[in-house]
């Protein structure tokens, strides 16, 4: 589903719905996001911890891979991966996965009502790889394992209960999910190059213990109508969870996942695109393709985990080299909004808003050692759109 501002919708007309300032239409009018200036301004010059950002933003350095959390005895995880915020009181915690195969799972830091630092532990342990994941109207965490016959483990931000792993949302190299409390289903992605984009349609919404899995069936065009069809072993094992259903829609390499307003968005990271899929009218498009961007111009180099804000702008981790977090406007314009220097053997990973919205987290995967053990998880804060 395109996003339009308001003007551009009423000289276009036709029917629409106005959600949260931003006006939402059908894919009739469609054309991906081209680059062009952020609302946020140019870019800086690089900050005491090689952040580059617009004017009125700072950053500081949460966790360093290997050390402990500064003001916490808790030794932060390799390879920071994946990551979500939880209202925790008058304060928040953040979640972050732990990319590394075996023992990789996932961690916590928990903040206060002023941002400082108050504890941080283990919330997953003795899981393979965990990669990107999603959050769950009741508050937990979904942390998914990128390995062959991958599962989903559902974990508990506050570390109180354990981690339940969740074989009926079936079993391949799991990335993202994304929770739709509208239609009550689950979004998975799946890194391959062959994958598929599939939901969970839990059997009682609140509980994943029991459910359906079904994959989206489409051609193969970028744009078009979809439907689903129910996968009919989600154990994957003899055969593979992709190659079930005839029909169903191959895509290179699905990495992040986001759903808001009836639209989930989704990153393919072998063509370098991003994808939304219109809920209403079971239609999808492109919101980014960089073959269609100047050669020379085109802002993002490898998508991979993106979020949303409460303005309607998406954020696009990269992992491409560049190591940048890219903004894609409701005007569809795509455009830098953050830079890392000096880390070009890493990755940016696990974008987060804290719950007011004033507070943008995120993780350089490898760091400056451009190794698992080297990763940084920041911490940036300042005038984000409402």
């Amino acid at each position: 589903m395109e996003r339009r501002t308001l003007l551009r919708a009423a000289v276009l007309g036709g029917s629409s719905a106005v959600l949260g300032g931003t006006l939402w239409r059908g894919a009739a009018y469609a054309a991906p996001a081209q680059p062009g200036t952020s609302p946020y301004g140019a870019l800086g010059s690089p900050d005491a911890n090689g952040v580059r950002l617009p004017a009125g933003f700072t950053s500081r350095v949460i966790a360093r891979s290997g050390q402990t959390v500064p003001g916490t005895s808790y030794t932060w995880h390799n390879a920071p991966d994946g990551g979500a915020c939880y209202v925790d009181g008058t304060g928040w915690i953040y979640v972050s996965n732990s990319e590394i195969n075996p023992s990789g799972g996932a961690s916590a830091v928990r903040f206060s009502s002023a941002g400082t630092v108050t504890g941080a532990y283990r919330i997953l342990s003795g899981t393979r790889q965990n990669c990107a994941g999603g959050k769950t109207p009741w508050n937990t965490w979904l942390s998914c394992e990128e390995v062959s016959l991958g599962y989903v483990y559902e974990t508990d931000p506050w570390g109180v209960n354990a981690a339940v792993q969740r074989p009926a949302m079936g079993r391949f190299k799991h990335e993202a999910a994304a929770a739709d409390p509208v239609r009550k289903v689950i979004y998975l992605t799946e890194d391959e190059t062959n994958g598929r984009f599939y939901r969970f349609v839990p059997t009682t919404w609140g509980s994943l213990a029991s459910g359906t899995l079904q994959v989206m069936v489409a051609g193969s065009g970028t744009s078009g109508s979809f439907t689903w069809a129910n996968v009919p072993d989600p154990d994957g094992s003899p055969t593979t969870t992709r190659t079930q259903v005839s029909g169903s829609r191959s895509f290179n390499g699905g990495e992040g996942c986001h759903y808001a307003n009836d639209t989930v968005w989704f990153t393919t990271k072998g063509d370098n695109r991003v994808w939304q899929l219109d809920l209403t009218n079971n239609t999808y498009e492109l919101a980014y393709d960089d073959s269609l961007v100047a050669s020379g111009t085109a802002p993002l180099t490898g998508v991979d985990n993106i979020t949303g804000s409460a303005s309607g702008d998406l954020f696009v981790a990269e992992d491409g080299g560049t190591m940048e977090i890219c903004i894609i406007t409701p005007g569809d314009v795509v455009a830098p909004f953050l830079r890392v220097d000096g880390q070009s053997g890493s990755e940016i990973t696990g974008p987060a808003f804290s719950p007011d919205g004033t507070r943008l987290y995120f993780s350089s995967q490898r760091g400056t050692s451009g190794s698992s053990s080297g990763g940084i998880t920041y911490e940036v804060k300042g005038p984000f759109r409402a």
